[in-house]
């Protein structure tokens, strides 16, 4: 054992002297694409598929080794479509990796039409209507297009492409609207559509109980860099959801503290916050 020990170290001490700074790089960026994907899988059905195709792999490499010629000849013909199942497979998890990709330092910025100066606009007239909404426990789902597109989803509901504003938001939430069960998709400062279907997370992903309003939030969230706005139904207590973690029971200065983007001002004295109107 100590001999095994000894030789082990040797090893490490003569793999590390012929380590250059192009090798020290590659381990690193290797490690934290790992460390990415497992996070990626963490939570998610595709981790019992990862398990799966790691016994897989290892049942391949013993029938090489062991020489077992018919099902190392089916391992090696069934390497394609082995590929296409795990992309089949692990679909959601790719879709959201390139997602996550395309966020980093506003890769696709140039390419979205997302205004903060219309947003923190939108974000007013929404405040005010939550505010009534609550009062009268009336459920709300009110979902604001960032960076990411969210054109998917408003293509489920009815397209309203009209500007925002308090009223609108009440009248498409009235208990009798037909569409008041969906959610409400903004754009800028105008609503694209109402009575929206929005993606629920996966099974084992929502550790808490939460009502289908809140869970539809929950997987736009998850999806998207949407930030989503609900008021219970139950309750009347308005929810800020944004990057799958919930803000609960806001009251109206929290609520605008917590939504508010800084803006350009216009004089050019540095940033200063949209005034939101009351």
């Amino acid at each position: 054992m100590i001999d095994f020990i000894r030789q082990f170290g040797a090893q490490l001490i003569e793999v590390a002297r012929h380590l250059g700074p192009a090798e020290v790089i590659d381990v690193a960026v290797v490690t934290f694409v790992l460390y990415q994907l497992l996070r990626l899988l963490r939570g998610t059905q595709g981790t019992q598929i990862l398990v799966g195709l790691i016994l897989l792999a290892v049942v391949g490499v013993l029938s090489t080794t062991f020489n077992l010629i018919l099902l190392s000849w089916l391992f090696r013909n069934a390497t394609f479509f082995i590929i296409i199942a795990v992309i089949v497979m692990f679909q959601p998890e790719l879709r959201r990796a390139f997602d996550q990709l395309g966020r980093i330092g506003h890769i696709g910025r140039p390419l979205s039409r997302f205004s903060p100066r219309q947003y923190n606009q939108a974000i007013s007239e929404a405040i005010r209507a939550t505010e009534r909404l609550s009062m009268k426990r009336t459920g709300a789902l009110i979902a604001f297009e960032r960076d990411v597109g969210l054109e998917d989803y408003a293509a489920t509901g009815v397209r309203i492409n009209g500007e925002i504003s308090a009223e609108m938001l009440q009248s498409i939430f009235y208990p009798n609207s037909p569409l008041h069960d969906g959610a409400v998709i903004v754009r800028g400062n105008r609503i694209i559509a109402a009575g929206c279907l929005l993606p629920l997370p996966e099974e084992g992903t929502v550790k808490e109980r939460l009502g289908t309003r809140h869970r539809a939030a929950l997987g736009l969230s998850l999806a998207s860099d949407a930030l989503v706005l609900v008021v219970s139904e139950e309750t009347g207590n308005i929810s800020v959801i944004e990057e799958g973690q919930i803000s609960r029971n806001l009251d109206a200065d929290s609520l605008r503290r917590r939504v508010a983007l800084k803006v350009p001002s216009q004089n050019g004295n540095g940033l200063s916050r949209f005034r939101i109107r009351r």
